[in-house]
């Protein structure tokens, strides 16, 4: 068994990412997610393991030093909320573009504009769609808890580099700011060029090498029919991932009539929801995406032939409940699809949620 330690989601990113030999965090102070450059800043990982850690002027400066320091090969990664991840969004769009992995957290805070400091998670429009311009898209990795948010760092990082893709952990204000028991990971030494070059390939600028020419890195081209060999390109890439890197929790669903579908800290809600439904005689189970992208879609639309609803349970006005309809739709089963959720920061009681699937699909 690993170290285990008492805390703070935010914290745990932090740890995780010096622990799984990250070479540069380039990151910007926002609520509800600076505790993660604080605690790397507190805890002087340039004197442990030679990580660069430095806080940028804005959030656009810190996406495009991780745009640079991602050529170069090297782990690195950035984290906010947000606003600051909106501010981003054309540097993702290059990243994607350059086929640079790296991996970005946001800690999600209620909006529109500034909005609030409370949780959130309003933004999964925005990561699972692109967010930036073009057609793009990050693998996109949902927490549930402290475990998870030490957990998938290193996973991020691992899917990034295998897909030379942006990976977005999505996580929010209440996980990012709850205390809990984490396993944290052993240490893992930094990778040099030779190892990244032999594990990865030898695209990055790392050095002109007697065997091959130089590296060029951009996401520009001006001929169209090279773009658009480089755009289907990328859609093959996609594609691949939606075959290989699928990841959900199913908890309850054997037997159920109706599933709850959740994830983060929705997800942590309707597990005691399924226990009140089920003592009420309510045969009711959870699908918790794990990836958002690549989303499960082919498990609902297998679940949509043996149960007669789903209830999306976002912290938003709906916003996963179009993928769970599409899922639904293109299995052509007649099972209801049904949302709920709350806005502004306000996270819904087990006990609504329930309520919302009694008058949504069973009163219905």
């Amino acid at each position: 068994m690993g170290e285990l330690r008492l805390m703070k989601g935010n914290e745990v990113i932090a740890e995780a990412a010096i622990r799984c030999g990250c070479d540069g965090y380039f990151g910007y102070p926002i609520t509800p997610q600076s505790e993660v450059m604080e605690t790397l800043m507190e805890r002087e990982p340039w004197n442990e393991t030679g990580m660069v850690v430095l806080q940028a002027e804005s959030e656009i400066a810190s996406i495009n030093m991780l745009y640079g320091a991602a050529g170069s090969g090297k782990k690195v990664m950035t984290s906010s909320s947000s606003p600051g991840i909106s501010l981003m969004a054309e540097g993702i769009s290059y990243i994607a573009g350059s086929e640079l992995p790296c991996v970005i957290v946001n800690v999600q805070r209620g909006g529109p504009g500034l909005g609030t400091i409370q949780p959130s998670q309003a933004d999964y429009f925005q990561s699972v769609k692109g967010g930036g311009h073009g057609d793009y898209k990050m693998i996109v990795l949902a927490p549930a808890s402290v475990q998870e948010m030490n957990d998938f760092v290193d996973l991020g990082f691992e899917l990034a580099f295998k897909y030379r893709n942006p990976a977005l952990i999505l996580t929010d204000g209440a996980i990012g700011q709850m205390m809990e028991k984490v396993e944290l990971s052993d240490y893992k030494p930094r990778m040099t060029d030779e190892e990244i070059d032999e594990k990865y390939g030898s695209w990055s600028t790392n050095g002109k090498k007697p065997n091959r020419e130089r590296n060029i890195i951009t996401s520009l081209e001006m001929q169209s029919d090279k773009m658009e060999a480089k755009n289907k390109r990328f859609q093959q890439k996609y594609a691949k991932m939606e075959v290989e890197e699928v990841r959900y929790e199913a908890i309850e669903c054997d037997d159920a009539d109706y599933i709850f579908v959740a994830f983060g800290s929705s997800a942590r809600i309707c597990q005691k929801s399924v226990e009140l439904a089920r003592a009420k005689g309510i045969k009711v189970g959870l699908l918790r995406p794990i990836t958002l992208y690549p989303f499960p879609k082919k498990v609902i639309g297998e679940m949509a032939k043996h149960v007669k609803g789903f209830l999306s349970v976002e912290m938003s006005a709906g916003q996963m409940v179009e993928d769970v309809q599409l899922a639904v739709g293109c299995s052509c089963s007649d099972a209801k699809v049904e949302y709920f959720g709350r806005m502004g920061g306000i996270i819904p009681s087990p006990s609504e949620v329930v309520e919302a699937l009694e008058q949504k699909l069973i009163g219905g």
